[in-house]
């Protein structure tokens, strides 16, 4: 039985794929990559107590972590939800490079800061809110520190390019728009 609610079509979808159905959380090693994908709960709950155990049992050069409700999010619905800090603090305590969110939907990029949203080049984790999967889009609230691009024009993908030290980003909107955000990042 799925516990994560309004989570059944997705694990009907991916299956197996999508972890253990009662926790919906996992990861999996792609290359030199470290992904997971995890669900935000409160400082040392069973979510965040696995993360940290599995970001200790995989020390890899970089690590890249996804889940729906962004930490830092300009996005005028939801904004954002610091009830993501808690994994985002085992994130920037075990060095990962990379958060990738949604629930607003809207596309935006973040330059690598800590949880608390201190602009960290050296340890920050670099996040991007990719909430442009077609449903709707919808307008920015005040830009939040570090929020480098915003756009709600384009539905679109964004594409990772996850190399053994580093990883390459492309924002691909739909046929006819014209947004596009490119770059690159290193692990730590």
């Amino acid at each position: 039985m799925n516990s994560m609610p309004g989570g059944t079509p997705y694990f009907d979808y991916f299956g197996a794929l999508a972890g253990e159905p009662k926790t919906g959380y996992y990861s999996y090693d792609l290359g030199s990559w470290h992904c997971k994908d995890v669900g935000g709960c409160e400082s040392g709950s069973p979510q965040q107590r696995w993360l940290r155990a599995d970001l200790a049992s995989h020390p890899v050069a970089c690590t890249l972590a996804y889940w729906h409700k962004p930490l830092f999010s300009s996005g005028s619905a939801h904004g954002n939800d610091l009830a993501m800090k808690p994994l985002w603090d085992a994130l920037y305590d075990a060095n990962a490079d990379v958060v990738v969110n949604g629930h607003d939907h809207d596309y935006e990029r973040f330059a690598p800061q800590t949880p608390d949203g201190v602009s960290d080049a050296v340890r920050g984790i670099r996040e991007f809110v990719v909430g442009t999967g077609g449903k709707n889009l919808r307008p920015f609230g005040t830009a939040k520190p570090n929020s480098e691009v915003r756009d709600f024009s384009a539905f679109g993908v964004l594409k990772l390019i996850l190399k053994p030290n580093g990883y390459d980003w492309q924002f691909i909107p739909e046929e006819g728009k014209t947004f596009t955000d490119s770059g690159s990042g290193v692990c730590h």
